[in-house]
């Protein structure tokens, strides 16, 4: 499937879950290609055909926007590897999940999460520990004896008890024996940000930012150059030449609407001020008198 109709199956899954859905990034390079939002619910989403093609750079932008903006990364795709991404199983990119448009679906639409991951060495899925643990006692199985019934030893069945994942194939054997479902489903909204370390300042923002005390976190592959936190809010902020930033802001201005969030061209070879759509255009020189970050946004609100 091509990249743009594989694209269109992922905004109509959104549109059809009842997501407001921004403009595709169609500048490069870009780490995500859509941002998703309903009601509380915000998603940076990456589509690729492969998800092997997710680089670690691309991951580390995922992460830090989702960080910043309170939203889940979501990587869909379909294929990895040689093979076509299984419905309702989990692949994992640099902590990221990754799943195919049909999970999407079934998750988003159907209310129907996914149950399998996909790692190295297998399928694996979550056990329900305590529940588990309250099925063997109430069939009045001991460690040893549930531990020879699925050939592992006492200490892994403790360990299953207290939350370790298990593959497939023994969560299948449990089920069985104890005809109830231990297997736990997986919420794709539950991102853990990895917290990595954000790229330095320099160059990405100008040097009035950090004069004014803001909070400046570098991207590599966005769309826009930077995340500025003022305080509780956001700001999506381009830096640069007319020619090299202008053509961004429309762009942005979308996507910050989408995400609650404000948006900014800082333009080092103009020196007016105008809106391109959400987007406030403004030569270097008008950050010059301001004190502090909540001058900056009221330079930037309507």
């Amino acid at each position: 499937m091509s990249q743009g109709r594989l694209l269109d199956m992922v905004v109509s899954v959104m549109l059809t879950a009842g997501f407001e859905v921004s403009e595709r990034c169609s500048l490069r390079p870009r780490s995500f290609d859509l941002i998703a939002g309903r009601g509380d619910v915000l998603m940076v989403l990456k589509v690729v055909s492969h998800i092997d093609s997710v680089t670690e750079e691309i991951s580390r932008d995922l992460d830090a926007i989702a960080r910043h903006l309170n939203a889940s990364p979501m990587i869909v795709g379909e294929r990895a590897r040689d093979a076509d991404l299984e419905r309702g199983t989990v692949y994992v990119r640099y902590g990221i999940y990754a799943i195919s448009p049909a999970t999407l679906y079934d998750y988003l639409v159907d209310e129907v999460p996914p149950l399998i991951y996909a790692q190295p060495g297998g399928l694996y899925v979550n056990v329900n520990g305590d529940m588990l643990k309250g099925l063997r006692e109430q069939h009045q199985f001991s460690l040893g004896d549930l531990a020879r019934y699925l050939g592992v030893s006492r200490r892994t069945i403790s360990k299953y008890e207290d939350g370790m994942n298990t593959t497939l194939e023994v969560a299948v054997q449990l089920e069985e024996l104890f005809d109830e479902a231990v297997i736990e489903a997986i919420d794709l909204l539950s991102y853990i940000p990895a917290g990595q370390t954000d790229e330095p300042r320099a160059g990405g923002v100008p040097d009035d930012f950090e004069r004014m005390g803001i909070e400046v976190h570098q991207m590599r592959r966005a769309p826009f150059q930077a995340l500025a936190l003022v305080e509780t809010e956001t700001i999506f902020t381009c830096y640069g030449t007319a020619q090299k930033t202008v053509k961004r802001a429309a762009l942005i201005g979308n996507i910050s609407q989408i995400a609650g969030a404000y948006a900014m061209c800082v333009i080092s070879d103009y020196k007016k001020k105008k809106r391109i759509g959400r987007t406030l255009v403004v030569g270097e020189e008008h950050l010059h008198p301001l004190e502090d970050g909540s001058d900056l946004i009221d330079l930037i609100s309507p």
